[in-house]
């Protein structure tokens, strides 16, 4: 963009990374003080709601960018010209799916952050912007992993900061023996794990792990792995056309009746309720991560490692 330009993000995306290749901007949140980017710096943007990133934020919005036309072209009316030689060049990357296993890490975000140029992954960051530009066979599966390695270096490099204040959870992953825990948990949740059982398999006694467990994650063992496992099924309930029964069998219950026994405590709803009473958009196809032009995908919201 030059001159006087304001963009208008209406897309609905519930998590939105932004970069300012060139020139300076201010994104103006839903709520809340306009925050300064500047060239380099990473923005990650939480939440469905509107924002609008401007070169100032008095500038009132010469274009609203929704699902259907993330990537815009043309100019306002004489208030800014578009293009790829502007003295201010943004570029945002959205996710647009979410799921029960994405809330964990969207809640433990601010709405607004913004990581300095200085402290940013820049390798990976000019990775991005030449993926975008290089339009080739396999672009937007390179550019969908760059931008989740992209995502994932920047929150360890913010939840690395003290002003951050990490959640437990990210916290728990410093302890080889409960990241082990996790680690295990999240990638066989359908094994009839035990306390003992997990103890065995991270090399250390019983109480040891469920001491340990529990002061860095904040629940015992089992109860996280219940939750988990509900998390696991929710999305799979509105995300798949999967049988109860099936589904159940996923996520380590014996059968649809206990699966929907477990939900119901949980959730205080059954899993036929949960699936029937989905939103009409998280029931239709969509891209996953928006970059560039949209890819038609249908996969989970972020889940951005095994502790997240």
């Amino acid at each position: 963009m030059d001159g006087s330009w304001s963009l208008r993000f209406a897309a609905g995306s519930p998590l939105t990374l932004a970069t300012m290749v060139r020139g300076r901007a201010w994104i103006v949140p839903a709520t809340g003080e306009p925050v300064a980017v500047e060239t380099g710096d990473i923005a990650v943007l939480r939440g469905r709601a509107p924002y609008t990133v401007a070169d100032d934020p008095a500038t009132p919005p010469h274009a609203v960018i929704g699902s259907a036309e993330y990537c815009v072209g043309g100019s306002g009316p004489g208030e800014a010209g578009e293009g790829p030689d502007g003295s201010a060049l943004l570029l945002s990357g959205a996710y647009t799916g979410r799921g029960e296993i994405s809330e964990r890490l969207l809640r433990a975000l601010p709405e607004v952050l913004v990581l300095p140029g200085a402290d940013c992954h820049r390798t990976l960051r000019d990775l991005v912007v030449e993926a975008v530009a290089a339009d080739g066979p396999g672009q937007q599966v390179m550019c969908d992993r760059l931008l989740d390695l992209l995502l994932l270096s920047t929150l360890r490099t913010w939840f690395d900061r003290s002003e951050a204040h990490a959640p437990l959870w990210y916290r728990a992953l410093d302890d080889p023996v409960v990241d082990h825990a996790l680690w295990l948990l999240h990638d066989a949740p359908a094994r009839p794990w035990t306390v003992a059982g997990l103890a065995a398999a991270t090399g250390v006694s019983r109480a040891a792990l469920a001491r340990r467990f529990t002061a860095q994650v904040g629940e015992p063992p089992m109860t996280y792995l219940a939750t988990w496992r509900i998390a696991l099924a929710s999305d799979l309930l509105r995300g798949t056309d999967a049988t109860v029964g099936s589904i159940a069998g996923k996520v380590g219950y014996a059968n649809a009746f206990a699966l929907s026994v477990a939900f119901k405590r949980h959730r205080g709803t059954t899993p036929t309720e949960h699936r029937a009473t989905a939103p009409e958009r998280e029931n239709e196809p969509r891209p996953d991560r928006e970059i560039g032009p949209p890819v038609q995908e249908n996969e989970p919201g972020p889940t951005v490692s095994r502790g997240w």
